[in-house]
């Protein structure tokens, strides 16, 4: 890349980060609401990163969880957190303690009751977040912000358990909260503009980088996500191994590929044993314990300081289930298969109304996801490589399966030889609330 070319992504990139804290939709002179005390509920991997964030702010924190054990094993990895950063010099000793003691834990929900801004970080189950903001709404004083950490749930749905769905939002944190920089914050169809104003306003002063983005599901990081994660399945059953998959978007400049991805993640996410998923390879690993880093073993092979290999075992699971002979597919070809589904999916959001703008999209992949600086973000990306090849390919994949059929927009940027960085398809949709 020229020196002038990194110059341009470069400036694209400070500017897509600056444009992401406007919010157009909102009722000039909106008040923000008086954020002093925070409430999280669940103090899991989430929900103790989350509550970093605001103890490293000074604000006084209330964490609660429903068992002893787990409330003291969460802010147990609070403190050696906090003990590892300044063990490496990045703030004073003292500091330590001086944000742990901004932490309270409880098993009693009532003590959110005088918080003015309350995040639910539970699992990812519809019932238990409705059941959890019906008792909100029934404990919390009236103008609180009541938010949903939920990766991808209607949260119109989870609103409609309280009687305010004006006063919640989602604050959707990427793990581990307490390093990634990124917060999406998904306004709902209620959620008033005060609301909107206030979480963008907070995001800033917990040092996160925050895009505006609408409900939809995987809001937009992880609906874009869902692209390439289904078509490097799909290139399994065309007998591309992972490491093949992984060892193209790595030379893309992703450091890790979706199943390396999937082996850190573990791949027992969301399976249990004797479960049939959409992903029968998975499922096959899953019931041999091969789960991941954590086993051992996964996609890949480990040893004991977790380095990993290409595995037979899986190559041989991948062969039984498919029955496809190898391939001899180029990494540009699988760089393109997986890559430019994502750029279509980027225009469907904003199809959708889903985004504010193009370039917040880039900003969510940037900052979420990883995606490589040098090519500035899936839309950008788009603009790179220009949209006509991106047309081309997704006319190919969605001949396969129509769920990759080529969106609308892209087709008419081809013709018209427009950018997917200048799109501008209405933004996104204010809500209803005021």
């Amino acid at each position: 890349m020229t020196d002038a070319n990194q110059q341009a992504v470069s400036d694209y990139v400070a500017t897509a980060g600056k444009l992401a804290w406007e919010v157009p939709g909102l009722a000039p002179g909106t008040e923000l609401r008086e954020i002093r005390k925070v409430g999280i509920i669940g103090a899991g991997t989430m929900g103790g990163g989350i509550a970093m964030n605001f103890a490293t702010a000074e604000y006084p924190v209330t964490i609660v969880e429903t068992r002893q054990e787990a409330l003291d094993r969460g802010l147990g990895v609070v403190r050696k957190n906090y003990q590892r950063s300044a063990d490496k010099g990045r703030f004073p000793q003292d500091e330590v303690e001086a944000r742990m003691g901004r932490l309270t834990g409880t098993l009693n929900m009532d003590d959110l009751a005088d918080c003015d801004l309350v995040i639910e970080a539970v699992f990812e189950n519809m019932e238990i977040k409705k059941e959890i903001f019906g008792n909100l709404d029934r404990i919390v004083k009236q103008g609180a912000i009541l938010a949903t950490n939920t990766s991808g749930l209607d949260i119109d749905e989870i609103a409609s358990a309280t009687k305010r769905p004006k006063d919640v939002i989602g604050l959707h944190f990427f793990s581990p909260a307490n390093v990634m920089k990124l917060l999406e914050i998904v306004r709902a169809d209620d959620t008033a503009d005060d609301v909107v104003a206030t979480s963008m306003d907070i995001a800033k002063k917990i040092n996160k980088i925050a895009a505006l983005v609408g409900v939809c599901p995987g809001f937009v990081g992880n609906r874009i996500l869902r692209q390439r994660q289904m078509q490097a399945n799909k290139l399994l059953y065309k007998g591309v191994m992972p490491w093949d998959i992984d060892a193209a978007i790595n030379e893309f400049g992703f450091k890790m590929g979706p199943y390396q991805m999937s082996d850190l993640a573990g791949l027992d996410i969301g399976w249990s044993k004797g479960a049939k998923t959409q992903n029968p390879i998975r499922d096959a690993l899953c019931e041999m314990d091969r789960r991941g880093q954590k086993t051992g073993a996964g996609y890949y092979d480990y040893d004991e300081a977790r380095n990993r290999t290409p595995s037979d075992v899986t190559a041989q699971v991948i062969r039984d289930i498919t029955g496809a002979e190898p391939s001899t597919m180029t990494r540009d070809e699988i760089i393109e298969t997986c890559i430019f589904p994502m750029i279509n999916e980027g225009v469907k959001i904003l199809e959708d109304n889903k985004a504010q703008r193009a370039s917040d999209i880039d900003v969510i992949w940037l900052n979420g996801y990883g995606w490589p600086v040098d090519k500035g973000g899936p839309m950008f990306y788009g603009d790179m490589v220009g949209a006509r090849a991106v047309l081309d390919r997704m006319e190919k994949l969605g001949a396969e399966d129509p769920d990759f059929a080529p969106a609308d927009t892209l087709r008419k940027l081809a013709s018209d030889g427009g950018r997917f960085t200048d799109l501008d398809l209405g933004g996104l949709k204010t809500g209803k609330g005021a």
